[in-house]
C-alpha cells in the first residue's frame, strides 16, 4: 500500500501542533510541507538552523507523522544572476536542513527562464531553458550528495521539464542517484495533450519509474481555461494505472494528496484507498 498524506497548507489552520494532530486524526502518514506556507514560520535560510529542525523534528514524531518531503519551490532559471545565487543558497539551506529534520527530500518544480516565474510556452519548452535548468541545478545535487539528501524534481508541463522525455534528460545529464522525481500526473497535462493523458502517464511510468520517490495526487477537469485541479474523486480521472504502477513497483511509496480543502480531505483519501483494494482484490 502507498503511505498517504497530504500537503501541509491545505489543511485546516490551527496552532502547529494541533493543526499536526488534526491532519493524524484524519487518517493520514505523512505531510509536505513548505515553511514558507507555514503561519508564523520561517523558510529564511539564516532562520534554518539545527534547533529549529530538531523542534519540528519532535513535533512530528509527537503527532506520529513524518515529513515525506520539505518543499522548496523556486525558480532555479531566473536569469538575474543575483536572485539566482540567492535561490540556489536557499536550496542548499533547506538541504541542510532537510538532513537534521529526517525528512526524505527536498522537493521542486523546474521553473521558467524569466523573473516572474511565468509560462511562455515557446520560452519555457525551449532547449536554451533547458540548459539554463540544468547548469543551475547541478552545484544544486552536488550539495545534496554531500548531505546525503535527495533532491526531487516535479515535472510540469507549465514549466521547464514538462515531459517524462524532457525529464529522463535531465536525470540522465546530470547522473546522480541523489537527483529523483516526484511524479504529480496531473502537472504533467495541459489543454495539448490531455485526451492522451493516460498514455502521457505510461510514458511517465515507462521512462521516470525507477526514479520515482514519491507521488503527489489530485484530480482535475479540462476546461475552456486549462486543466483545472481538485482534490482526489472530484474530477474525472482514473487512477487505476497510477495505483497499479505505484503497488506494483513502490511498496509503502509516500503519495500526498494535493489541492485539497479541510472538508474533502478525508474523502480525497478514501477515494484513493478504494482504488488501491480494488486493485489488490484482483
Amino acid at each position: 500500500m502507498m503511505q498517504i498524506g497530504i500537503r501541509f497548507h491545505d489543511t485546516v489552520e490551527l496552532p502547529f501542533e494541533e493543526r499536526l494532530t488534526e491532519i493524524k486524526n484524519q487518517g493520514f502518514s505523512c505531510v509536505h510541507i513548505a515553511l514558507s506556507k507555514v503561519p508564523g514560520f520561517t523558510a529564511d535560510p539564516m532562520a534554518l538552523t539545527p534547533g529549529y529542525a530538531m523542534y519540528l523534528r519532535d513535533a512530528f514524531r509527537r503527532a506520529d507523522l513524518d515529513v515525506a518531503v520539505l518543499g522548496c519551490y523556486l525558480n532555479l532559471a531566473n536569469p538575474n544572476a543575483e536572485q539566482l545565487s540567492a535561490i540556489q543558497n536557499k536550496y542548499m539551506a533547506h538541504i541542510r536542513f532537510a538532513s537534521l529534520l529526517g525528512c526524505g527530500m527536498v522537493g521542486t518544480e523546474t521553473g521558467a527562464p524569466n523573473e516572474t516565474y511565468s509560462y511562455d510556452k515557446e520560452a519555457c519548452h525551449s532547449k536554451e531553458a533547458l540548459e539554463t535548468f540544468i547548469t543551475n541545478l547541478r552545484p544544486v545535487v552536488e550539495y545534496a550528495e554531500k548531505m546525503g539528501v535527495i533532491v526531487a524534481i516535479e515535472p510540469v508541463y507549465r514549466h521547464i521539464v514538462y515531459s517524462p522525455q524532457r525529464a529522463r534528460e535531465v536525470l540522465d545529464r546530470i547522473g546522480s542517484p541523489n537527483l529523483q522525481i516526484i511524479y504529480d500526473p496531473v502537472n504533467l497535462l495541459w489543454t495539448d495533450n490531455y485526451d492522451r493523458k493516460y498514455e502521457v502517464f505510461e510514458e511517465a511510468h515507462d521512462l521516470l519509474g525507477k526514479d520515482i520517490c514519491m507521488i503527489h495526487l489530485k484530480d482535475c477537469v479540462l476546461t475552456e481555461n486549462g486543466v483545472k485541479s481538485m482534490g482526489c474523486g472530484l474530477g474525472e480521472l482514473d487512477y487505476s494505472s497510477i495505483v497499479k504502477f505505484a503497488l506494483d513497483n513502490k511498496p509503502f511509496i509516500q503519495a500526498t494528496l494535493e489541492d485539497t480543502t479541510p472538508d474533502v480531505a478525508v474523502s480525497s483519501r478514501e477515494c484513493i484507498e478504494k482504488v488501491e483494494q480494488e486493485y489488490l482484490k484482483k
